[in-house]
């Protein structure tokens, strides 16, 4: 029987369409706002944003409910302002990327949508760094689902300032309340309004500016690309009893319910990427047939069994010889073809003679 934590690997494997890959750094270019003013975004320097801080030039006041305490992780908090980093591409589709409570939503959606509303010139900027128009807004908003991040991510994030948004990289505390949409992709963070887009690109070497929270890992950083198809539904961890939550695409937590098939693996940070330090687990190979470590016993068809030449299809190559088998040549299994007739005696009709017969029906 297979272990959890093999089932684990592999069920991984399977939805993420070699689709946990770590790589150094971001494959993704870099975002631009609708006005073409990229600022920070693809640039060397990564803000850190604690869960609570609302960053430089938010849109909005926060609208994230009270978040659950993130887990720590067990890296101390001493690296170096300036490391290497290494981003785990993940896709939005994987279960556990994102939590919540059950019946519970993140972030207040209609709260939002009337921030906006009041200031004209924000909800300009905010529909066109989100590649909307400003009367789609309410509509836009409503089509996300609040969820919380499970673990520290690199987005592309916007600030307000001078009636436009400017785009910069920064990496957001697990923890922190978004609105994602259908593919699974971050669009909004809820702390202080600003729209989200996929990571931008940024080398290994990196400056990581802002506020480290405990356990910050620079090498344990995920960039969320789009999920294979856009869903109706995401499959989510419940922070309060570490169970699955299946929540309905566009909904606040009100539909939430159990799914009908969980993933076979229990909802924890270990789905993304591993413990520091710890090796990465390979299970056993198997034993094949090839394996000289376990030859194959011939098969004895008992005493007393003729050989039925015209019974089982003969395999693909009768005379191959298995290893640990003594060195004796084996009984063909393919049918020959019957002995040809002795030749005609002189005196017999030519083979011309009977060529019209065989034409005619």
């Amino acid at each position: 029987m297979r272990s959890p934590r093999r089932i684990r690997r592999t069920a991984l494997a399977a939805l993420s369409a070699g689709v946990l890959l770590a790589v150094a750094g971001c494959a993704e270019g870099g975002d631009r706002t609708a006005k073409g003013t990229t600022g920070t975004a693809e640039a060397k320097d990564v803000l850190l944003q604690p869960l609570a801080s609302p960053g430089p030039g938010p849109f909005t006041a926060s609208t994230a409910r009270a978040p659950a305490s993130p887990a720590p992780s067990a890296t101390p908090d001493s690296a170096p302002p300036s490391a290497t980093r290494t981003v785990h591409r993940v896709s939005g589709a994987a279960p556990g990327l994102y939590s919540g409570s059950r019946s519970v939503a993140a972030c207040d959606v209609e709260r939002q949508t009337r921030l906006l509303a009041d200031d004209k010139d924000k909800g300009r900027a905010f529909a066109e760094a989100s590649g909307i128009e400003a009367v789609q807004i309410p509509g836009y908003l409503k089509s996300l689902t609040p969820v919380v991040l499970s673990v520290d991510t690199q987005v592309t994030n916007h600030g307000y300032g001078g009636g436009s948004a400017t785009a910069f990289q920064a990496v957001l505390q697990a923890g922190t309340a978004v609105l994602v949409d259908g593919r699974g992709m971050p669009r909004v963070r809820c702390a202080c309004g600003n729209p989200l887009k996929p990571a931008g690109t940024a080398d290994g070497k990196a400056a990581h500016r802002g506020e480290r929270w405990p356990g910050y890992d620079p090498a344990r950083v995920a960039a969320v690309e789009p999920g294979p198809r856009a869903a109706t539904s995401l499959i989510i961890a419940d922070t309060d009893d570490n169970t699955w939550i299946q929540r309905t695409v566009g909904d606040s937590g009100g539909r939430d319910r159990t799914p009908d098939d969980p993933p076979p693996f229990e909802p924890d940070a270990e789905l993304l990427f591993p413990s520091p330090g710890r090796p990465t687990e390979s299970a056993p190979p198997e034993p094949t047939p090839s394996d000289p470590s376990a030859p194959r016993e011939p098969t004895d068809p008992g005493p007393g069994e003729p050989s039925d030449d015209s019974g089982d299809p003969p395999p693909g190559d009768p005379w191959e010889f298995e290893e640990g088998v003594p060195d004796v040549a084996p009984e063909p299994t393919q049918v020959l073809p019957a002995e040809p007739d002795e030749p005609a005696a002189p005196d017999e009709e030519p083979m011309e003679a009977g060529l019209g017969d065989a034409f005619t029906g």
